[in-house]
């Protein structure tokens, strides 16, 4: 069941989060920020910076729910897309991006024979549910031309809800939190960055 109390900023969200299940998650120790600093220094992680990540703005309380978006693309001028997916964002007005992480470029997995992927961590406050929140990110992923070929092609934008507040749910079409943040340095990394501010 969803919880309709906004949750308020924590240094230690997202590693709260991974203690919660211990068993499926490889950071949930006292070290976590310290492997996760080392796993920065990789050198096939880079750092980007855009006109919108990382930007933080106010937080405003006419919406109910505080959501983390992760968001990635390989095809095009993603850092650009990032940006218009940014000013998208602010044109809806039942979203609103409280907070951007900087723009991760790292290695793609699954299928390899396609360009690094550049991944961020957008946290939004809505007022809408997290069923009608993916409802719109697919839309907007339709906007921006993603197409679906096959698992874990190219693409031109991807968005993933990672938190909806405190909720914990499966669903048909949606799993709250995300099931596979936690494997996922494209994910972990720009929470880290998004949280230590």
């Amino acid at each position: 069941m969803l919880m309709s109390k906004s949750v308020k900023f924590s240094k230690n969200f997202y590693l709260e989060r991974m203690k919660t299940d211990k068993n499926r998650c490889g950071f949930c120790d006292e070290t976590d920020k310290k492997r996760i600093r080392t796993l920065q220094n990789m050198r096939f992680l880079k750092w980007h910076k855009s006109r919108f990540f990382p930007i933080s703005r106010s937080r405003r309380d006419e919406f109910k729910h505080t959501a983390f978006i992760g968001i990635g693309g390989n095809i095009g001028n993603v850092q650009k897309r990032f940006d218009a997916l940014f000013r998208y964002f602010a044109s809806a007005p039942s979203v609103y991006a409280l907070k951007t992480s900087p723009i991760l470029q790292n290695p793609p997995f699954g299928y390899l024979k396609q360009n690094d992927f550049f991944n961020a961590v957008m946290v939004v406050q809505t007022s809408m549910s997290a069923q009608r929140l993916l409802k719109f990110l697919l839309h907007a992923e339709k906007i921006f031309g993603r197409e679906r070929s096959f698992k874990n092609a190219p693409r031109t934008l991807d968005l993933d809800i990672i938190f909806f507040d405190t909720a914990n749910f499966m669903q048909k079409n949606i799993i709250i939190p995300h099931p596979k943040w936690q494997e996922r340095l494209s994910v972990l990394l720009p929470l880290y960055m998004i949280e230590r501010e």
